[in-house]
C-alpha cells in the first residue's frame, strides 16, 4: 500500500499527550476509550508524514519500500514471547529501506516519536559483525573519502549512537575515525525533547534536509553491505 497524499501539517500537544497517558494506561479498555485520539493525532499524523517525505526519499533511493504498512511500525505489541505483557508500544516510528531479507544488514532511515520527543537519524542497527569488519576496513582503506562524507553528518549535529565495546577495535587511524572502531552498530542520531518544531509543517522540511545531506553516507553503506 503506498502513502495517501495527504500534506503533513505538524504534530500536535495531544500526540505526545496520548504517549504519555498511554505510558500510565497500558491496558485495553483504555486505549479503546481513546482510540480516536491516537488515529487523528498519531496514526493519521504518521501517515501524511509519510506522504510528504516519500518524494524526496524516492530521490534518495527509488529502491525503497515505500508501502505504507512497511514504512510505519505498529503501536501494537508482540507479547507471546516477551515478559513485558503491556499490550501497546508507548512509541512508534517510520523507517525508510529496501525490501530486503535480513534488515539489520542493511542501513535504513528512521524517525521516531514517543512520550518523550523525537529522534532520527539513519545507519545499521543490529548488524552481523561481517558487515561492520567491512565498513572499518572500508574507512581504513580509503579514510579521507569516509571523512568527506560523514564530517557533514556531524555539523549537522547528528552523533553516533548505540552502545560500545569494552576494548576499541585496534587501528592505527587519527582520532576522527576512533568512534567508528568504538561502537557496536554504525548510525547516526539526533535525540531531542517535544518541541515546536513539531506542530509545524517545516518538520518535514527539516527531516527532508537532513536526510537528504546524508544520502552519500547511505549510499557509502549501501555499498559496503551490497
Amino acid at each position: 500500500m503506498k502513502p495517501a497524499n495527504i500534506p503533513f501539517t505538524g504534530f500536535t500537544p495531544e500526540t505526545f499527550l496520548f504517549f504519555r497517558n498511554l505510558k500510565e494506561n497500558n491496558y485495553k479498555p483504555w486505549f479503546d476509550e481513546h482510540k480516536q485520539i491516537y488515529e487523528s493525532e498519531v496514526l493519521s499524523r504518521l501517515k501524511s508524514l509519510i506522504s510528504t517525505l516519500s518524494p524526496a526519499m524516492h530521490t534518495i533511493d527509488s529502491e525503497f519500500d515505500f508501502r505504507t504498512n512497511r514504512i510505519l511500525s505498529r503501536i501494537y505489541r508482540d507479547i507471546r514471547f516477551s515478559h513485558d505483557k503491556s499490550p501497546y508500544k508507548t512509541c512508534m516510528w517510520i523507517t525508510f529501506q529496501r525490501m530486503v531479507p535480513e534488515w539489520q544488514n542493511f542501513p535504513a532511515f528512521f524517525m521516531e516519536i514517543s512520550d518523550e520527543g523525537y529522534a532520527y537519524g539513519m545507519g545499521l542497527y543490529g548488524s552481523k559483525k561481517k558487515i561492520l569488519d567491512d565498513l572499518r576496513e572500508r574507512i581504513i582503506f580509503d579514510p579521507e573519502h569516509f571523512k568527506s562524507i560523514t564530517e557533514i553528518v556531524f555539523k549537522n549535529n547528528f552523533s553516533l549512537g548505540g552502545e560500545t565495546y569494552k576494548r576499541p577495535v585496534k587501528n592505527d587511524l587519527p582520532e576522527y575515525f576512533q568512534p567508528w572502531f568504538e561502537y557496536k552498530n554504525a548510525y547516526v542520531i539526533k535525540i531531542r525533547p517535544e518541541g515546536k518544531e513539531l506542530y509545524s509543517e517545516k518538520f518535514a522540511d527539516q527531516l527532508i534536509n537532513d536526510f537528504t545531506v546524508m544520502k552519500p553516507f547511505y549510499e557509502f553503506l549501501m555499498d559496503v553491505c551490497d
